[in-house]
């Protein structure tokens, strides 16, 4: 997800909305993998936040990728890498973001809660695999909710979308959107079996908040 802010106005794009292994997954022949819907393309669930996480996340992505975080020398044109660990809400652009652990199996991962002037914007929980109660509690009420949403079948680290839904309604979210998707299901029909509050991101889609100046 990418954010621009033009005041008064705040613009947040889904980069991803798949899994790790993406849509279509390599070697697979079904028709979610074979289809021409743009819409069922999706890529590693993301939206664009700099380099900003828990020093659990920060640390391994480090190592992995240290040529960018440390390079031996800079060259032009190629990434550098400044990563911030945050434990705390930190502000960009006037934008206040809440990080919020949540459980993904036997370890945790941060979702965001992204507010102006305390009012809540945006909620965005694409790894997990359940909402501990303050962390619900830290959203309820936000006017858009991302939330993960693998599959129809149980997952011993991400929400069904049966669970995604339960919670994104109990939040009372104005729209929620189901992000996290693997390639078991098509767009439009996963669409036709949701509540009218509720719809699955996409690849490239952009979702706009009118700020106060």
């Amino acid at each position: 997800m990418s954010l621009e802010i033009s005041a008064p106005k705040l613009t947040v794009t889904i980069l991803g909305s798949g899994t790790s292994q993406g849509v279509p997954m390599i070697g697979c022949r079904c028709a979610v993998c074979r289809s021409d819907d743009p819409q069922d393309k999706r890529t590693r669930s993301s939206i664009y936040l700099a380099i900003y996480g828990s020093a659990a996340t920060l640390g391994p992505v480090e190592r992995i990728f240290h040529y960018a975080f440390n390079p031996k020398s800079k060259v032009p044109g190629y990434v550098h890498v400044l990563p911030h660990v945050v434990t705390e809400p930190f502000e960009l652009c006037g934008i206040e973001i809440t990080p919020l652990p949540v459980p993904h199996g036997a370890v945790s991962t941060l979702g965001f809660l992204f507010s102006q002037a305390g009012r809540k914007l945006l909620a965005y929980l694409s790894d997990c695999g359940s909402i501990p109660e303050p962390v619900r509690a830290a959203v309820a009420g936000a006017e858009v909710l991302i939330i993960d949403g693998l599959r129809d079948k149980p997952h011993p680290t991400h929400l069904t979308v049966g669970a995604a839904v339960e919670i994104a309604l109990a939040l009372g979210a104005r729209r929620s959107f189901l992000t996290h998707q693997t390639h078991e299901k098509r767009h439009v029909d996963r669409m036709r079996d949701l509540p009218a509050s509720i719809e699955v991101a996409y690849d490239g889609m952009k979702i706009e908040f009118e700020l106060t100046p």
